[in-house]
């Protein structure tokens, strides 16, 4: 048998030993004898010559016997030293456990993401490390929803290939992955233009990780892009990446299945498919004993929620969708829906605050809008993506709603619910938008005035039903010009809205200190606004005498002095609780 090879080494000489076949008795080497012509022994002595070998090589010398014919200096001894192996092994570097560098990009989904990934890693043995320079494995969970966001992407691994090529080859060989949706949409691209990127893994594929390091760490590139039709990772219970947090994201389901024309989310995330009930309440019950205060539902579309899980249920009528909308696909009976899932998850901790997002507007039941408005946990924020004040415009965005649709529910949404604050999602300069159509969302954002926008340039995706049947026809000048437009529309009527605030005391959730100041802290009232305030002492209770600072997870009550379009003023009243607060509103 054949082993590695190794040197004897003394002072004296070196001798380099190779294997030999023995003659039972003899001193030297030589032949084994009695093969055919065609090499190999007859077939009536093939088992006479196994044996024979057997015991020839079981009787010949040892490795000591070369040793002793190495003429060494008088008490000097032979050492074996094996040769420095420069292609060392995976199962080497993993006695060592490996650390891993994890950087976020893009939406709270991915957030959600880098934790379920983190938590698998975890299970297979990893060290988490917030120093890239510490790193064995570097992990990107990616964003692919705008040019802008894959692009960040190629620059910060152009950046890590270097730091790549410099790793010091006494150390484990840098492992760099792509993750998430920029990993679904491009694939081969990733690894055939950026040939130092090691692993790609889709949002559906992170149970496979280990596997694909492992793979990756004999010198291969490796990925999984497969979509799953039932994965929702409910049986990992994703690992906080920022463990003294006092809020926390739980994702309920995955993928979409509306096929907006610009949105590239149902071909990186796939079909839409929901965690069981049972597997969410674990999840924030496991957050409320760690003394989390505050937990968003995470989906792409959060309130079509449907679990299917349990049997009893799956004979359930569809709900009707809001008033004026409709859907590209059939409505889907049976399950649990979204409204019996917020009233279980509201019921769990009543001093937790319970956020969602991001909702289609079409899905909003008067059960939801009424859980909303009785529950005092259930904040009072909704999230009401527009994407264009144009009903032309809307159509061919395939939202399925009219301008006048989305008003009507708007108006429904402020009844059902007084205080709400509103926010949203705008394209800037979709396909075949003209002035006229711009200025149609112009005059919605003057309409309804919400309290927080999110706005963008649009950006065509490839795979989209825009980019196989619409014209990106609006010259990027004129986007951006829209865009400068309707940000300046926006922060104009968010100011005026949050301007309402000033005078009224709001019930706001501490998270730590100021980013600007360290002698302020801030938080989020309840309708996801950022209020700053100063860090003063307060009483601790009623007529208790004992002064405190208020302390990240404390629930303040802040009266509001000035307001901007992002961000609220106030001084510090006292501190209350969620129920408190409720019954004295």
């Amino acid at each position: 048998m054949i082993q590695p090879l190794k040197r004897a080494l003394g002072t004296a000489g070196t001798c380099t030993w190779r294997p030999f076949f023995w003659a039972a008795g003899s001193q030297h080497a030589a032949p084994v004898s009695g093969l055919g012509s065609s090499g190999h022994p007859p077939k009536e002595n093939q088992n006479q010559g196994r044996e024979d070998f057997r015991a020839r090589l079981a009787a010949g010398p040892t490795l000591q016997h070369f040793l002793s014919s190495v003429a060494l200096p008088q008490g000097t001894h032979p050492q074996l030293v094996e040769e420095p192996d420069h292609f060392l092994t995976s199962s080497t570097w993993g006695q060592a456990r490996r650390k891993v560098y994890l950087e976020t990009y893009g939406c709270q989904m991915n957030v959600n993401d880098t934790e379920i990934a983190w938590a698998i890693l975890q299970q297979s043995g990893y060290l988490r490390t917030r120093r890239l320079e510490e790193a064995d494995v570097i992990l990107l969970v990616t964003c692919s929803v705008r040019e802008k966001a894959e692009q960040a992407i190629w620059n910060r691994l152009r950046h890590l290939t270097v730091l790549k090529s410099k790793r010091l080859r006494s150390r484990a060989p840098l492992r760099i992955g792509i993750l998430g949706c920029m990993a679904e949409r491009l694939k081969e691209k990733i690894l055939h233009r950026e040939k130092l990127v090691d692993v790609v893994a889709g949002p559906d594929a992170y149970r496979d990780l280990p596997r694909l390091l492992s793979v990756a760490d004999s010198g291969q590139q490796a990925a999984n892009v497969l979509l799953s039709l039932d994965e929702t990772y409910a049986d990992v219970l994703p690992v906080q990446t920022c463990p003294s947090a006092t809020s926390a994201f739980v994702s309920i389901m995955r993928g979409c299945d509306n096929m907006c024309s610009y949105c590239i989310v149902p071909f990186t995330r796939g079909r839409e498919r929901s965690r069981p009930v049972a597997s969410i309440l674990q999840e924030v019950k496991m957050l409320s004993d760690q003394g989390v205060k505050e937990v968003t539902l995470l989906g792409q579309n959060v309130n079509s929620y449907r679990d299917t899980s349990e049997v009893q249920f799956c004979s359930a009528a569809a709900p009707s969708l809001s008033r004026g909308f409709s859907t590209i696909y059939r409505a889907k009976e049976g399950g649990l829906r979204f409204a019996h899932l917020l009233d279980q998850v509201s019921r769990l901790d009543l001093e937790m605050r319970i956020r969602f997002t991001s909702p289609h507007p079409k899905d909003f039941p008067d059960e939801v809008l009424q859980l909303l408005q009785e529950r005092h946990n259930l904040c009072k924020h909704l999230h009401l993506p527009a994407q264009s004040g144009s009903s032309r415009v809307l159509a061919a965005m395939r939202r399925g709603y009219a301008r006048e649709a989305y008003l009507e529910l708007v108006q429904h949404v402020r009844e059902s619910i007084p205080g709400v604050t509103l926010s949203s999602d705008f394209i800037a300069g979709f396909c075949g938008e003209s002035e006229a159509d711009h200025q149609q969302t112009v005059s919605l954002l003057r309409q309804v005035r919400y309290n927080m926008g999110f706005l963008f340039a649009y950006s065509m995706r490839q795979k989209t039903q825009a980019y196989h049947r619409l014209q990106d026809d609006v010259p990027a000048k004129v986007k951006h010009r829209r865009l400068e437009e309707l940000i300046a529309v926006f922060r104009e009527e968010a100011g005026r809205a949050n301007g309402a605030m000033v005078g009224h005391s709001q019930l706001v959730l501490v998270e730590g200190p100021s980013k600007r100041s360290a002698a302020e802290l801030c938080g989020r009232n309840d309708g996801n606004l950022r209020v700053v305030f100063p860090d003063t002492e307060l009483e601790d209770g009623p007529g208790s005498g004992a002064a405190v600072r208020a302390q990240p997870g404390d629930y303040v009550l802040v009266k509001i002095t000035s307001a901007s379009s992002q961000t609220l003023k106030g001084t510090l009243l006292r501190r209350t609780t969620l129920r408190e607060s409720a019954a004295h509103r």
